[in-house]
């Protein structure tokens, strides 16, 4: 399979920008920067997978205190009232919300499965047969988060 990069990094920066301003930051007073620096490690993350006509998967991660003010921003709560299943409830959903989104930009024929989410480092799920085709990568009040696109790759039939 050829690497298709249908959605680019632009593409995917406005739609990440959307979901910003209508559930994690509506006044505009902490917006994500992103830039660019793919080094620093994620705490958790959450994936959703597109398969059909198109087969990859995309990731959004972020350290646990970025996940925190997430989830205490989409539920209007305070930081430390957010339980182990808001934050797993949340980083689900802002997976599915920017893969649904995704979806919408690929070929016909595109299924969504439900999120996972791994309270890990992102050293503990990786993609063997994926490559990661674009990302943006930034801090939200100096924490990082990432949102990433993995495209599946055509495994050769063994002989």
């Amino acid at each position: 399979m050829s690497r298709e990069n249908l959605v680019g990094e632009d593409d995917l920066a406005e739609m990440v920008e959307q979901v910003w301003v209508s559930y994690l930051d509506p006044e505009g007073i902490s917006p994500l920067v992103l830039n660019g620096d793919a080094t620093q490690l994620s705490e958790v993350h959450s994936t959703v997978s597109i398969t059909g006509t198109w087969h990859g998967h995309l990731v959004y991660a972020s350290s646990r205190k970025a996940a925190e003010k997430a989830a205490a921003a989409f539920l209007a709560m305070e930081p430390e009232e957010v339980s182990q299943d808001d934050l797993s409830d949340v980083l689900g959903e802002l997976a599915n919300i920017v893969g649904g989104n995704v979806k919408a930009m690929l070929p016909a024929g595109c299924y969504l499965s439900l999120p996972t989410v791994v309270l890990a480092p992102d050293t503990a799920s990786y993609y063997p047969a994926a490559e990661r085709i674009t990302g943006l990568y930034g801090v939200w009040d100096g924490e990082p988060v990432s949102i990433s696109m993995w495209q599946s790759v055509k495994q050769e039939a063994s002989a």
